[in-house]
């Protein structure tokens, strides 16, 4: 199996415990976004996860075996945490070619990797001449290397233009549909509500949400509908007779809270009125986010 498995995970940097506790399992064939304010604790949780910092406690396995216990990790995953990681005097193909090596990976996966991610008509150049979206999509290349069946990202879009955002959405949507497991780590709300499944969210080291990202949407949303009509005196009566009021907003539409589309379609149906706009309102996954994490970021800004 190529899930990814937190058993009680915790880590102490002296007497501040970074990660507390954690458990959670990241499940192959979605892609899972993993959230938390700035010192929530998911850095740490993916050194831990790389072995690239011992736990105080707990476990962290991916496919009930350790990182550091993988003969040939590349093989099996693919990881990004820093694309400045390349060596700013070897050449993109070379630096390729050597992971290629260590892991037993066959040489002709450096040139696909490099034409998959963009960059074949660059990788004779050094590293260090390229830019940080550059850099992004030679790091992703050496994600993808080992055609592994787990992939861990943390920030995948940044330094990215629009056509690299959507190429790095697609990629990871179309990996997930594979059956791969998909762990992506992001501060870009907007951006990940538009490739995520699943959501795990920290705070404060502690886990605070590990479910489905319409679920979590949903739970932080209160059902409210916007429309447009061209009799809005007789749908205001229908609603009126059905409990519910209809407002009007700054743009011409009306809204109504406390009700979903499907009802009010229903009811302009049966009662015969004209319906020209009619969609659900709901929070956006940053107004989710930022209600549930609330209080537990360490680091926050105050008002000019």
């Amino acid at each position: 199996m190529n899930r990814i498995e937190i058993r009680e995970l915790t880590k102490d940097h002296g007497t501040h415990r970074v990660v507390d506790h954690l458990t959670f399992d990241v499940l192959p064939g979605r892609v899972t976004g993993f959230l938390g304010p700035n010192g929530a604790g998911k850095s740490t949780t993916l050194r831990l996860l790389l072995g690239l910092d011992r736990p105080t406690s707990g476990t962290a396995t991916i496919g009930g075996s350790r990182f550091t216990d993988l003969r040939n990790p590349l093989r099996q995953v693919g990881v990004l945490l820093d694309p400045q990681a390349a060596h700013a005097g070897r050449r993109a193909r070379d630096h390729l070619r050597v992971l290629a090596v260590s892991n037993g990976i066959p040489p002709a996966r450096v040139d696909a990797v490099l034409e998959q991610a963009g960059i074949a008509a660059v990788a004779h150049r050094r590293v260090g001449t390229y830019s940080l979206g550059m850099r992004q999509r030679l790091g992703m290349a050496a994600a993808l290397l080992g055609d592994p069946a787990v992939l861990l990202l943390d920030e995948p879009t940044n330094g990215l233009d629009p056509e690299g955002i959507i190429w790095i959405r697609e990629l990871m949507r179309g990996l997930a549909a594979e059956g791969r497991t998909v762990f992506v780590s992001s501060h870009l709300m907007a951006e990940s509500a538009a490739f995520v499944d699943h959501l795990v969210v920290l705070g404060q080291g502690k886990l605070l949400a590990d479910t489905p990202l319409e679920e979590f949407i949903d739970a932080r949303s209160t059902p409210g509908v916007r429309l447009r009509t061209s009799e809005p005196e007789r749908m205001g009566a229908a609603l009126a007779r059905e409990g519910f009021e209809l407002v009007a907003a700054d743009d011409g539409r009306w809204t109504v809270e406390g009700i979903r589309a499907e009802r009010i379609g229903d009811l302009a149906v049966r009662e015969g009125i004209p319906v020209l706009e009619l969609a659900d309102e709901r929070a956006s996954l940053e107004q989710a986010y930022l209600d549930l994490t609330a209080g537990r970021a360490p680091f926050s800004a105050t008002a000019a």
